[in-house]
């Protein structure tokens, strides 16, 4: 897909660009490292991926990573999969975390609001009290290095705390939020068995209390592994027979020791969305994620101790580790626990507003949704403090860089919208956000550094201004050093080395243009092939969505046993619309006139909703496998999905087509 050479919708004023913490580490490591002192940002990438150990021992040197064993090499063996980082060094993640209480004790490290959108701060001092004295309550448990320590909790301080403290001892974090039931969480937990289970009895959303205590005791029972249960009472019960208090376990005034641990050693387990099978069992390292997060938040964000970061995330997407690590830069972070739309679709603005926010991120469909709902956010909040607004988990839309810039235009504001992606896989962002970058429409800005980034062809050939597949052809610190129970490392191999040997391919449509700028076209395991044109799902999810009377739309495309091709697009309709010929009319132009005659579907269907994953993103491979006659035991993981009865819907309608 070629593009056009148009005007940036924001540009950085030079101010800005002096000032950014990735121009001042460009200059540092121009005189300690060799990198390039001109030629701005696409000559320090270029030198970051061309000098790959170079820049990541710039990245230690500038952000004063503490090994307490030197390392023998920046990287030992790079190959993919399996590139060793800092052989020989030792670290702990938790102690950078916690190494601003040393100068500001008493500053907030952490904001905590809930859907009073009163915000409660936590000093550093108190955060590393809380560490110290849990960490001591975990050894006296029994819990050793490479032991798991797991966490049912909502966005709150006590699982900021419980993931600190369990990094301190060298254990490994995983966690799920309160509101996956009891299935999705084992299909999880009982992979990688954990010895403690920090739990809420329930939590609050959108205004009501839900109770997870009955789920809470499956759980217990589903876990033979457990050694103790610590009980958090959100909603105020007493701890259930043989559980631990939290308060007990966090009151001692306890210096924390930190465990040194090798670079390699595991920090926690995420988990892929698991749709069609068991999710993904993703072990990261404590030297991997320190190093990454540091590069991502300290340059990428531009991050630092006098901001206030908020992403609007759950404790079961990696976005809130990424939250987690906003610490490391010293950044004061703000945890929100509670509904995106509670009490009024407003609700992340005004928590924005009363945080004093500086990087706020938030989700595509959020942006969409302010817009459609008439949410005016600099009219009505003061967002004076917000100097960027991120946003993923699906491509921002044009319309919604357009509307997020000229909302803030109007109250006299040049916004930075940073539009990023990656994925759980590696915990950051292949590319995004560059604060001295130019923002183009629709496009993310930038690889990141140290990401050798391209599009490919089929035949394995980077192309540009063309769709290609994502792939990286280098390590990256945050890859994973394996999945949970894959002994021979042939599901990691799978997941992302089968199609081109020794290269990550990341499962997306990209197009890298001509600029070094980025767009997202949606999965490839999910393309539309028509006629041998490939496009991307987001692609026409953008044009139909622009649509008042479309709510939220889903296409697929489907090949036929008989050799065909068959692509319906279901639209979920606002309430009072009409899917009536009028509509299906105008959907059908928005496509052919703004995309492609040959991307027009087959038909265009009406459902009661569209199903998601547990973290929110469109399930596509999956509702193609029941339009395909697959059986939905067989098509999907009924536990990674929000909504089970909306697949059923999908599945009646297979049956209704043979």
């Amino acid at each position: 897909m070629p593009t056009a050479n148009p005007q940036p919708l924001w540009r950085p004023d030079p101010q800005r660009i002096a000032q950014a913490r990735v121009t001042r580490f460009q200059s540092w490591a121009a005189e300690h490292h060799g990198a390039p002192a001109d030629g701005g940002y696409p000559a320090l990438h270029r030198w970051s991926v061309d000098h790959l150990d170079a820049f990541w021992q710039a990245v230690t040197e500038y952000f004063d990573v503490r090994f307490s064993t030197p390392y023998a090499r920046v990287l030992g063996d790079r190959a993919m999969p399996g590139a060793e980082w800092f052989p020989g060094a030792t670290l702990n993640y938790a102690e950078h975390a916690l190494r601003a209480a040393a100068t500001r004790a008493d500053e907030p490290a952490l904001l905590y609001v809930d859907e009073t959108h009163e915000p409660r701060p936590v000093t550093w001092a108190e955060l590393r009290r809380q560490v110290g004295s849990l960490t001591a309550e975990l050894r006296a448990l029994g819990v050793r290095p490479g032991d798991r320590v797991s966490g049912y909790l909502p966005n709150v301080p006590q699982a900021v705390v419980a993931l600190l403290a369990t990094a301190a001892v060298g254990a490994v974090w995983t966690s799920c939020a309160p509101d996956f039931g009891a299935r999705s969480v084992l299909d999880r937990f009982q992979q990688v068995e954990p010895v403690v289970l920090f739990t809420v009895d329930g939590y609050r959303y959108g205004g009501k209390e839900h109770d997870r205590r009955e789920t809470v005791a499956e759980l217990r029972r589903e876990l033979p592994t457990l050694r103790a249960v610590v009980h958090i009472p959100l909603l105020g019960t007493p701890a259930p027979e043989g559980a631990l208090e939290w308060s007990a376990l966090t009151s001692a005034d306890t210096e924390p020791e930190f465990e040194q641990v090798p670079f390699d050693h595991p920090l926690w387990v995420l988990y892929s969305s698991g749709t069609t099978g068991l999710p993904k069992a993703i072990v990261q390292s404590q030297g991997g994620i320190l190093v990454e997060h540091l590069k991502q938040l300290g340059l990428h964000c531009d991050l630092g101790p006098e901001d206030r970061f908020f992403w609007y995330t759950s404790t079961g997407w990696m976005m809130w580790n990424f939250l987690v690590s906003g610490l490391l830069t010293g950044t004061t972070i703000v945890l929100y626990d509670g509904s995106p739309g509670y009490p009024d679709t407003g609700a992340q603005w005004r928590v924005a507003e009363r945080t004093g926010a500086t990087l706020y991120g938030t989700s595509a469909a959020y942006v969409m949704a302010c817009r459609k709902a008439g949410v005016h956010p600099s009219r009505d909040y003061d967002l004076a403090q917000v100097k960027c607004v991120a946003t993923t988990g699906s491509p921002l839309p044009p319309d919604g860089f357009r509307w997020l810039h000229d909302e803030f235009a109007d109250g006299g504001a040049g916004l930075w919208i940073a539009s990023v992606s990656g994925g759980t896989d590696v915990c950051s962002c292949f590319a995004g956000a560059v604060p001295t970058l130019p923002v183009y429409t629709g496009e993310l800005q930038a690889p990141g550094l140290g990401t050798d980034l391209q599009a490919w062809d089929p035949a394995g050939r980077p192309v540009i201004d063309e769709v290609g597949e994502l792939v990286v052809t280098n390590p990256m610190p945050s890859m994973p050093i394996r999945f949970w129970n894959d002994p021979d490392g042939s599901r990691y191999h799978e997941s992302y080395f089968d199609t081109y040997p020794s290269v990550w391919r990341h499962g997306d449509w990209i197009t890298v243009t001509a600029r070094g700028s980025v767009i997202i076209h949606g999965r490839s395991d999910s393309t539309l092939n028509r006629q041998g044109v490939r496009m991307g799902s987001a692609d026409i999810y953008e044009v139909v969505e622009r649509l008042p009377e479309i709510k939220e739309s889903l296409v697929i495309g489907v090949e036929q046993p008989d050799g065909g091709y068959w692509m319906p697009l279901f639209v979920h309709l606002a309430p009072g619309a009409n899917l009536d010929e009028a509509l299906l009319d105008r959907i059908k132009r928005a496509i052919r006139e703004q995309l492609s005659p040959r991307h027009v579907p087959d038909e265009i269907i009406e459902v009661p909703g569209v199903p998601h994953t547990l973290t929110g993103k469109r399930i596509e491979v999956p509702v193609k496998r029941l339009l395909q006659g697959a059986p939905l035991e067989k098509a999907v993981n009924p536990g990674s999905i929000d909504n089970l009865d909306l697949l059923r819907h999908f599945e009646d309608l297979a049956r209704k087509r043979d």
